[in-house]
């Protein structure tokens, strides 16, 4: 199935700036969360391509190679594969145009220039760095707001407790590859010319293990759940993504292991809405503290915070409460928090009540009602 373009599944267009692909794909991700929409498949798969349209279109070396040659610049090997952290293979574009032949270990572009198509960079002694991994992690708003440790369980391969990552049975040792001599490299007449190409037996080491391991057939790793530790800091962002050193898979052969990407998503609020460090709420005001005036009581997310309310407040006024905000990842710096108030107006009266309301209406001159006053000057021509 044809992938969809990254500008398109983030709703911006290719001139984006880094601020608004941010606010886009906040929007969109509270749109599409599986939290909000549970069951949904459609929304789940529109969530995960909104995650890998981000992480492309947010970094600025894989927006450039995106934006060249599209979809192309990360198959097979390239930035994104291993859901995050690999790097980039140019040539990969012109293994997708010359394609693979069968049987030979490679295609044109193997056979001139001696790569292996797809494979993490590998020294003689066939010991080859591991992959990278990804992990999605959901978190609430005050774990974001303040920091938190994690701890995830990951099954991943692991170095092989037996050969201790070697791939060969105790007493046993690689040996020089017979069918390249140790070189790493098989040459081939075509015609008048002699090609050079990667050894298919020992994949480019000049080594071949004679007797592998049984546990783990001669990989040096196995499956194994691990335990990770993680400090998330304060004031991280929807949609970051934290790297874990080495600990992502084991390598081939006692190989490097790789670097795990934990990427965090901000479970959507039951009473708060983030942008940038700032929060925003509503808050219910009765109709006599609205009119009156009065001290209110407002949520913050270190519990209850008094609000002053000002005789005469209207509905959907906004109250700036300084440093209630989330902390800048940077400096530590706090947003603020906003709160509007909404007036509630009653809907069951009884009958003195009522008649109390109606005494107070005829009470109420013009200059109780500029709004209304106002209103009515400005759409006079309507009411003639």
């Amino acid at each position: 199935m044809a992938q969809r373009d990254y500008y398109e599944i983030l709703e911006v267009t290719r001139t984006v700036t880094v601020d608004e692909i941010k606010r886009s794909y906040r929007k969109l991700a509270v749109k599409y969360h599986p939290d909000k929409n549970p069951g949904d498949h459609s929304a789940e798969e529109k969530f995960k391509e909104l995650g890998s349209a981000y992480e492309v279109l947010m970094d600025a070396e894989k927006r450039a190679a995106y934006d060249r040659f599209g979809h192309a610049a990360f198959a097979q090997g390239g930035a994104a594969r291993g859901g995050g952290g690999g790097a980039h293979d140019p040539f990969d574009i012109f293994r997708e145009v010359f394609g693979a032949s069968s049987g030979n270990g490679g295609g044109i572009f193997e056979q001139f220039f001696g790569g292996t198509q797809g494979a993490q960079p590998q020294s003689r002694d066939g010991k080859q760095r591991g992959s990278d991994l990804r992990y999605d992690m959901q978190i609430r708003l005050e774990e974001a707001a303040f920091g938190c440790d994690k701890e995830i369980e990951v099954s991943k391969l692991e170095s092989c407790a037996v050969c201790h990552g070697s791939g060969a049975e105790k007493g046993s040792q690689a040996v020089s590859c017979r069918d390249c001599g140790g070189r790493g490299q098989v040459v081939s007449s075509r015609g008048f010319f002699q090609v050079s190409q990667t050894c298919p037996r020992c994949k480019g080491t000049g080594q071949v293990i004679s007797h592998p391991c049984r546990k783990c057939n001669g990989e040096g790793r196995a499956e194994s759940p691990t335990r990770i530790k993680l400090k998330i800091p304060a004031g991280i962002e929807d949609g970051s993504r934290l790297r874990s050193v080495r600990n992502g898979e084991a390598g081939l052969r006692g190989g490097p292991p790789g670097d795990l990407y934990v990427v965090i998503h901000i479970k959507e609020h039951e009473v708060f809405e983030r942008e940038e460090n700032n929060l925003f709420c509503e808050v219910p005001v009765s109709f006599s503290i609205a009119t009156l005036g009065g001290e209110l009581h407002v949520p913050t997310l270190e519990g209850q915070a008094q609000l002053k309310v000002p005789a005469g407040t209207q509905s959907g006024t906004a109250f700036r409460l300084r440093s209630k905000g989330i902390p800048s990842l940077n400096s530590g710096a706090r947003g603020d928090l906003v709160v509007r108030l909404i007036v509630e107006v009653p809907t069951k009266l009884n009958a003195d009540q009522r008649a109390k309301l109606a005494e107070f209406a005829g009470l109420m001159g013009e200059e109780n009602s500029p709004m209304n006053r106002s209103f009515l000057e400005k759409a006079k021509d309507f009411f003639r």
